[in-house]
């Protein structure tokens, strides 16, 4: 079994499925998923989960993104990007840098986001792109998000390159349709590449060609994921605990009860192999009682007791 994150270079044309497909049959594994749908068009950093790894998904998922992608002025289409329909006729533009910058700067930092209509959003329990794909309007209530950075890179005639830094779950084709409205000309995306997903980046990625070769080799090991969370290191007593689904007190962390804090923590063993994710549970004080803290473990990676 082999555990960890492949990190592929989805090349355009096969969907973000695809891809795991690919990675399962060339390793030869059952358990496989990846952390974040890439459009068929777009390429890019796609980091597959493998085995335990799978478990971590929607952790290694909610990290930030790093694009680079073109927007084309003169006209917006269905899906916000090349392969939709043209919504108005296509026209020639011509926009002054300086304006683009200002309409790129308008739209950095928390906003409300409308979904494109073909997206994986879900209305009435549908996703948005089956409703659309049969022809039905669907309401697509804005969602937020938030845009780190929106630089503009060149303009070149109609096309703008640009490079977005985002939180997950930003659609960077309607940030390029945005940005065509607030210019007036409409807009729509046509190329888009992923250059970063959480700390997974282009240093680390396979080709498509390559899975079968270096797949096994190119594995980013379970102990290296999330490494941007406080840790912990557990005894032996502790490990045990972890084994039967028990909270973690101050007495089974080597150390105690660190100072530093957020939501999850990596609960670790002496040699630094991860065993689970564990969030922090307790108060100061509970009317005259103090209670102490615990850990609680939300994901166990050991082989669990019974």
């Amino acid at each position: 079994m082999l555990d960890g994150v492949l990190v592929v270079d989805k090349p355009a044309g096969p969907t973000s499925h695809d891809v795991v497909d690919h990675v399962r049959r060339s390793l030869g594994l059952r358990r496989v998923g990846h952390t974040g749908t890439l459009d068929p068009f777009a390429t890019g950093v796609l980091p597959v989960c493998l085995g335990k790894a799978t478990r971590l998904a929607r952790f290694l998922a909610a990290g930030e993104k790093t694009y680079r992608a073109t927007a084309r002025l003169g006209f917006a289409t269905t899906t916000d990007d090349l392969t939709g329909t043209p919504l108005t006729a296509p026209r020639a533009v011509s926009v002054d840098r300086a304006a683009v910058e200002v309409a790129a700067r308008s739209l950095v930092g928390e906003q409300l986001q409308v979904p494109p209509a073909y997206s994986a959003k879900r209305s009435g329990g549908e996703r948005l792109y089956d409703l659309a794909r049969r022809g039905l309007a669907a309401p697509r209530p804005p969602v937020p998000v938030v845009v780190y950075a929106f630089d503009v890179l060149r303009v070149a005639g109609d096309d703008v390159e640009i490079e977005v830094r985002c939180a997950a779950g930003t659609y960077v084709r309607a940030l390029a349709r945005d940005l065509g409205e607030r210019l007036g000309t409409g807009a729509h995306l046509v190329a888009l590449r992923r250059l970063a997903s959480g700390t997974f980046g282009e240093a680390a990625v396979v080709s498509w060609d390559d899975v079968p070769v270096r797949g096994r080799e190119a594995l980013v090991p379970m102990a290296d994921l999330l490494t941007e969370l406080p840790a912990v290191t557990v005894t032996e007593e502790g490990q045990r605990a972890l084994r039967h689904g028990r909270d973690l007190a101050s007495a089974l962390l080597v150390g105690g009860f660190p100072s530093a804090s957020g939501p999850w923590w990596r609960v670790l063993d002496a040699s630094g192999a991860l065993l689970a994710l564990a969030s922090p549970r307790g108060t100061e004080t509970a009317g005259e009682l103090r209670v102490d803290p615990i850990l609680h473990p939300d994901i166990v990676l050991l082989e669990t007791a019974g």
